[in-house]
This record gives C-alpha cells, structure tokens and sequence, in this order.
C-alpha cells in the first residue's frame, strides 16, 4: 500500500489564496493532480460542507480540513505550510500549518485511523515546531510519516523533550503506592473530529505522564465502552465533553474533573492535573449518583446554576430540533403543494382518499387533485411532527437532569404544557419540574424487591403526577385568564384607528415565547379575524391583521439564522451554527419555533431582540398596507399576499435589526457569564 503523504501533496511557504475556501480547493487539486481523487471540485465540495458544519482551526496556528468523499481513490494527506496564515476559526489567530485529510467515502474507519494518528501528532509542540523548520517537502514527508506510523523511525513525539507536566514527581502521579488510574470520556456536538482530538490529546498526555489513562470517544457513530472493570478500578474520571456523557451512572462515585471538549485538546495535562487532585480530595467533585465511592456531589469548578440550566436545557434543544425541522419544512411543502386553504381539509382529505382515488371536490391547490391531496399528506405529517415539540423539549430537558426515568414523567409534562396553553415556556418548566422529581425519587435506597420497579413504574408515576399535577393546578387557570384578557384588550384596539399600535402590540407577542401561550393568542386573533372576513376588500383590517402576524413571527428565526451564520458567528456556539442554517428555511416558511433553540439557551438576549424586531415589522407591515389572505406558510403562500415586496422589505428591516441587537447583546452583554457556559458546558448536575 503507498503512504498517505508524500512530496508531490506537500507546498511549503506558499500563498495558496486568499481564504480558507482557496486554500482547502488548492490542496484538493493536488490530491487529484497526484492521482489519487478523481474531481477536484467535488473533494472541496465534501470538505467544505464538513468546514461549515465547524470549523478546523485548532489552537498553536494548525487546521485540518478533512472529508470522506466519492472522488477519493485513495486516503491521503496533503500539506500546506502557508506564508502568511489564513483564518480557520481558531480563536488564537489564523493558520500556516494545514493538512488537508482526504477519504474514500467507504473508508469510515481509514478516516478516522489517519485523523486520530494525526490529531495525536498535533498536539506535540517538537511535531508543530519540526513542520516549521522543515526545509524541504521530504522533511515534512519523514515527519508526517514518522508520526502516523508510516515511516522507519520512532514518531518525533516519542524523543520529546519532558514538559514541566510530565516531570512532576512520581509521588505526585501515584495513589496508594500505584501509578494513578483514570478513565476519561470525550464528547462533542457533531461527534467527529473533536471528539476523537481530545481522547488523543488526552491519551498522549496521559503516556507521556506515566499515567495509565483509557479513553472513552462517545463519536457521533457509536462508541466502544470502557470495559466495566476498569472504571471500577479507576481512581478518578475526566469528562471533556460539551454534550451529556452517555450512561454516565457506570462512572458514579468517582472523583471527577469536568470540562468542555476544547479544554482537553489545549490543555489535557491540566485536565489530568484536575482529576489527580479530585482523586486525592477525599471531599473533592464526584460523579452524581448512588455508589459506595460517592461522598460529593460537587462539580469540579464553580458554576453558576444560569450556566448549569443552560446545558439541561439546550440538551432538550437537541432533541427537540429534527421534529421543529422536518415538520415545519413538510408543513411549508403542503401550503405550496396543497395552496394556502389546505388547513380546512387536510384531515379529511388523507382519511378519505388516496393516490389511487384523488379528491374530487373542495379542490384549492392550483395543481389540482394530485396538488391537494399531497399537500395535505405533507401538511398533516408535518403538523403532526410539530405536534410533539413541547412534549419531545420537556422530555429531553427531563432526560438531562434525571437520565432516562425522567423521560416519560418529562413527556407527559409537555403534553399537559400544550394542553394548558403554556406552550414551550410551560414545556420547559414542566420538564425541569418532572427531571428534578425524577432524580430526587431515584435518590431513595428502597427495599431489593421495589428497587427493579422504581425507573419503569414508581419514578413515572409518581414524577408525572406531581410534575403534571402542578402545571394544572398553578399554571393553568392564570395562563387561561390572561389569554382572555389579551384577546379581549387587542379586539378593542382593532376597533379603534390606531391599526399601527395594534401591529407593533401583534409583533411584540408573535416573538414574546415563539409559539406559547402569548404567541398562540397573537395568532388566533388573527385566524379568527380572517375566518370572519369577506375577500371582497382584500385591504380589510383583518387581512392587515394577518399579514403583520405572520410577518412578524417570522422575524425570529429568520434574525437567529443571519446572526449565527453570517454576521458574527463566533459569538454563537458550533450547535447554533449549525441550526442557524435550519433557521432560514423555518423562519421563510412562518415556523416561529426555528429561534427555540436561540431562545431556549440564551432568553435574556434573544427574546428582548426578537421582540424588538418583531414590533417594527408587524407596524411596519401595517402602516405600508400589506394584506394576507393566508393563515400561514410564509414565503410560500406569496401569491395570497398584497403587496408582496411590501411583506418583504418589512421582514428584512425586521431580521437585520434583531440580528444586530443579539450579536450586540452577546458581544457586550454579560459575556462573563456567557464564557462560562462556554468553556465549560458538561457543568455538573444530578443525573
């Protein structure tokens, strides 16, 4: 088999472009120049789509750029030493040493095998420093080669030089007379890259202390456990993870150091340092949950409980996303399908007919019986899906906290949110009111023979009463009563000639809770309106009153993708990145919920912007006159709005002021808080 790098896939002081996107093209070109991918285009393609999903800058001026892809024949490494560097989202500044990891599509493990050699590599200064003093490409070939195990010599990490970490005294690196033993998790958002740096970091760190550290990636295709005698013989736990450590009660009662993932690729030997401390703190952090080891619940670092609720919920985020996106893009493909009447019918259309009997009366899509009746499929699918965002927020939030009896408590508390009109605001109190019952139940050592009924029937029985029971009792009747009087407040408003005051007053409580009980009333005032109203006179004040409410409510999430994917991404975190990209096609097709994830982990910022944003677009939607004969669908039902560019100069001003707001909250606003969660987001919390 050839090596994976050689001279011809190797530039040296080279100015390959102005960019990131022009470096990582050049370097595509070469691997194809050499024979060994079949389309230079396509392989940028593949590794630009993965630098978008999160950057490859890592700290001490490197990137690596990297794709699986079909126009790869061959695994390969190309190399470029850059005069001057170029930015890869490295927060110490731009890159001059990138390596660009080329895959075959079918070679998973190839890929990652070459990633984790190369990231162990990485993380050596003598490797870096060795790269920058090379003087020709076959220096740099030996280097590379010697490093990932393709080359006659000892890796150029092995002769390092001992750093001030690993010459610490023996006495300090053992316990009872034995090296110190540590079991260590890494965890990331997209469970690729930086999942498996870390465990290297960490593993090389651990090697070159003498310390006999076994790594555990959770990657986004699985994981190999650490087998269970070996934790049980450890002596304390490292957790570099920036999501929930999966099964994470095998771990409980061990000393343990908590960090986000960043943390133990620059630093893994203060990680280890943390971790040999909590071993050697007899009331020093542990691992939540029942074991004879556990004296503490402590987290490893000072936390604020803002930071600690931020991760539970942005936990319940994550699994909340896939129903909010796949149902409100179904929901947009059924108004375009289906036109923008499809909401009257779509029950009894699918339940009536089929492909093979296309409905025959009651036709409003412009494609006719096939158009209606796939737009409906589409819309009640997606309606459908959307229909367990609450319950999926409130499980998942409960998930967090309480591990997995606090799901169904969690489900039933988001259920019961809906079904109170307390929307997603009740969603999320309901489930951290079900995940902390839930933990604090499974706290009780019962008898041997109720210990196996405690997660599958006393926890859910009891953690649904209790959380669900105070939703209804506390929440309901309030929330009931201040709908009323909302409703009531803006019909008397719309009577009156202050129809601006009323789209301002509609725009503010479309973005108040994005899709709660505040919200839902904007909506149904406008709904009903619109039921009422005649199409003679399309300039009616109900089809004003519609307009601005769906301009308005789509303002959020159209405001959320500009700012964390265009105008500052850093203040953003990689998941929100990510989502922002969602968040353009949700916030076009009027699916407010697109900025609860925004909203979810940062409210303080997010809702005071939207809100903002929102009351200029729904007065200026109102003072320009622009009438929706739909109840929803956003961009989509375009030819029901009038007059159109009016709709969408109103939205634009809206989403580029609340983006500007968010980026300046973020930027300026309690940032130290805001560092905190980020750089260390796996906060202790009872699991």
């Amino acid at each position: 088999m050839s090596h994976t790098i050689t001279s011809e896939l190797v530039s040296l002081d080279a100015s390959l472009g102005a960019d990131k996107a022009a470096v990582i093209r050049a370097l595509a070109e070469r691997v194809v120049a050499q024979g060994r991918a079949t389309d230079a285009e396509a392989l940028f393609a593949d590794a630009w789509a993965r630098e978008q999903k999160d950057e490859t800058g890592l700290p001490g001026g490197i990137a690596i750029p990297h794709a699986k892809s079909a126009a790869v024949t061959e695994a390969s490494l190309a190399f470029a030493r850059l005069a001057p560097g170029i930015d890869f989202g490295a927060d110490d500044g731009p890159a001059d040493l990138v390596f660009l990891i080329a895959a075959p599509a079918d070679a998973a493990e190839a890929h990652l095998a070459v990633l984790s050699k190369l990231a162990r590599s990485l993380m050596q200064d003598d490797f870096t420093s060795g790269l920058r003093a090379a003087k020709t490409a076959d220096d740099v070939v030996t280097i590379v080669q010697n490093a990932i195990g393709e080359g006659s010599a000892a890796p150029a990490a092995t002769a390092a030089a001992p750093t001030e970490a690993s010459t610490s005294a023996s006495d300090d690196l053992s316990i009872d007379g034995h090296p110190v033993r540590i079991v260590a998790v890494t965890a990331c958002a997209t469970g690729i890259a930086h999942t498996f740096m870390a465990a290297d970091a960490l593993t090389a760190a651990g090697k070159k202390a003498g310390i006999d550290l076994v790594v555990e990636p959770q990657g986004s295709s699985g994981y190999q456990a650490i087998d269970p005698s070996v934790i049980a013989n450890a002596d304390a736990v490292i957790f570099a993870v920036d999501v929930d450590v999966r099964e994470p009660q095998r771990f409980a009662g061990k000393p343990v150091a908590r960090a986000g993932v960043k943390r133990g690729i620059e630093h893994p030997d203060q990680m280890i340092a943390d971790a040999i401390a909590a071993a050697k703190n007899p009331q020093g952090p542990r691992v939540s949950g029942s074991a004879a080891a556990s004296t503490s619940d402590a987290p490893s670092q000072p936390t604020s409980w803002g930071a600690r609720i931020q991760r539970i919920l942005l936990t319940g985020v994550s699994y909340m996303i896939p129903f909010v996106a796949g149902g409100g893009l179904l929901i947009a493909l059924g108004f375009l399908l289906g036109g923008y009447q499809v909401t009257d019918n779509a029950a009894t259309v699918i339940t009536q007919n089929s492909l093979w009997d296309l409905p025959t009366t009651d036709i409003t899509s412009n494609l006719g019986p096939l158009g209606q009746y796939l737009g409906s499929v589409f819309f009640m699918i997606g309606a459908t899906s959307m229909g367990f965002l609450v319950s999926a927020l409130a499980g998942y939030i409960a998930f967090a906290i309480a591990d997995r009896p606090g799901i169904a408590p969690g489900f039933v508390a988001g259920a019961v949110a809906v079904l109170m009109n307390a929307g997603f605001i009740g969603g999320i109190i309901g489930g951290l009111l079900a995940g902390f019952i839930a933990w604090w139940l499974g706290r009780f050592n019962p008898p041997a023979w109720l210990r196996g009924l405690m997660p599958v029937v006393i926890i859910p029985l009891i953690g649904s009463l209790i959380a669900s029971g105070l939703l209804i009792l506390f929440l309901g009747r309030p929330i009931a009563s201040l709908m009323e009087l909302l409703n009531d407040g803006l019909t008397n408003l719309a009577a009156t000639d202050a129809i601006v005051v009323v789209g301002i007053i509609l725009g503010l409580m479309m973005c108040f809770d994005l899709g709660g009980p505040v919200n839902k009333v904007a909506y149904a005032f406008a709904t009903a309106g619109l039921a009422s109203a005649s199409t003679a006179d399309i300039h009616a004040v109900p089809f004003l009153i519609m307009a601005a409410v769906m301009a308005s409510g789509m303002v959020p999430p159209l405001a959320m993708a500009l700012a964390s994917t265009l105008l500052s991404r850093k203040v953003f975190t990689p998941v929100e990145r990510e989502n922002g990209k969602a968040a353009w096609l949700l916030g076009a097709s009027f699916i407010s919920e697109g900025a609860i994830p925004f909203a979810a982990a940062d409210p303080l910022r997010v809702i005071p912007a939207s809100m903002v944003g929102g009351a200029i677009t729904g007065g200026m939607s109102m003072l320009l006159g622009v009438s929706s004969l739909a109840p929803h669908g956003g961009i989509f039902v375009f030819f029901a709005i009038n007059p159109f560019w009016a709709f969408a100069l109103s939205i634009a001003i809206g989403t580029v002021v609340t983006a500007l707001i968010v980026v300046a909250l973020k930027t300026f606003v309690g940032r130290k808080e805001l560092q905190e969660a980020e750089e260390n987001p796996a906060v202790a919390v009872p699991v």
